[in-house]
């Protein structure tokens, strides 16, 4: 026998599965934005700040030998765009270089703003590097500059080289082809540098394919996460090494005031009486770090020190600092 449920019977089992019939008749579809699709995760973006803090730290030293001038690398930001907002932000004119990522064979750009480029270009030439107006590079300019963009790619290399990503300059690019280096709504990671001069400063910039990033850190996230469990093994092997190594001690007496002549009538025999009390305690000191106040006292055949003001968690600290210093 066919049965027909009311409207009654069909709202109450929308009831017990927790949707009401008025929202399961105005439930409407939320649209999906493409535009999103291939961002680069947390952990991967992590990753990729630790390659670039330690590329601006190695820029820094090897950028300022070769222009022999005192010069200052930073990571400043890295965001992820489209890489239409990538090109709203450009301020023309700038030099604006094109990279390939191999073994990938996808396209990426880098730009030295014109601000730090011709000061750049004057500290080659034997100038002092001051702040110029910005303007468009001479071929002769622009030749020398390009040395400048070689030594930045031979840091920005050693930095991804355990990665396996391997960066290839492939020359400046005119506004007329900047288009075709991506599709406008290819995601990117956008990544800016401050570099300053003694007399200049100004940004550089990467600008990478998302997509690639994405497929080439798949493997490095993977061993970093690897190698922080080594570390803490290895970590922990060292502590328990540690706590058997010997370190030393002495119980020190506070400052206290004597007076040169009897310091200068001890002998051998002579008693040096110290201006103490009776009672007064020593400060216990490990390895030079004071742990807390302790007596003399005799056990055994041994000396040794028993503690005043235990301070355990003053104790657990500097012994914690210790260790650190051992590792």
């Amino acid at each position: 026998m066919e049965k027909k449920l009311g409207q009654d019977a069909i709202d109450a089992l929308l009831a017990g599965a927790g949707v009401s019939a008025a929202s399961a008749d105005s439930s409407t579809p939320e649209a999906f934005n493409f535009s999103r699709s291939g961002q680069i995760s947390m952990e991967k973006l992590r990753a990729v700040s630790a390659v670039n803090d330690q590329f601006a730290r190695s820029l820094m030293q090897t950028l300022g030998a070769w222009l022999r001038s005192q010069c200052h690398v930073a990571l400043v930001a890295g965001e992820q765009l489209g890489f239409h907002e990538f090109l709203e932000r450009l301020t023309m004119p700038t030099y604006l270089c094109a990279i390939r990522l191999e073994p990938l064979g996808a396209m990426g750009l880098i730009e030295i703003d014109l601000a730090i480029a011709l000061p750049m270009v004057d500290l080659l030439l034997g100038g002092v590097g001051k702040t110029q107006a910005v303007r468009e590079l001479t071929d002769i300019e622009e030749a020398i500059l390009t040395s400048v963009l070689e030594t930045v790619m031979r840091e920005l290399n050693t930095a991804w080289r355990d990665s396996g990503l391997e960066f290839v300059f492939e020359g400046r690019l005119g506004e007329s082809k900047l288009t075709q280096a991506m599709s406008p709504g290819e995601r990117t990671l956008h990544v800016s540098f401050e570099v300053r001069l003694p007399e200049a400063q100004g940004t550089m910039s990467l600008c990478l394919p998302a997509m690639a990033l994405n497929a080439i850190l798949r493997g490095a996230v993977a061993d970093s996460g690897r190698q922080r469990r080594r570390s803490q093994e290895t970590q922990r092997r060292v502590r328990e090494l540690v706590g058997w190594a010997s370190v030393g001690a002495i119980l020190q007496f506070p400052v206290m005031r004597l007076r040169a002549q009897e310091l200068a009538t001890l002998a051998p025999g002579v008693l040096l009486r110290l201006p103490l009390k009776r009672h007064e305690s020593a400060e216990l000191r490990i390895g030079g770090v004071r742990l807390g106040l302790a007596h003399a006292v005799r056990t055994g055949e041994h000396r040794g020190a028993e503690m005043v003001t235990p301070e355990h968690d003053m104790m657990r600290e500097e012994a914690g600092r210790l260790l650190e210093r051992a590792l």
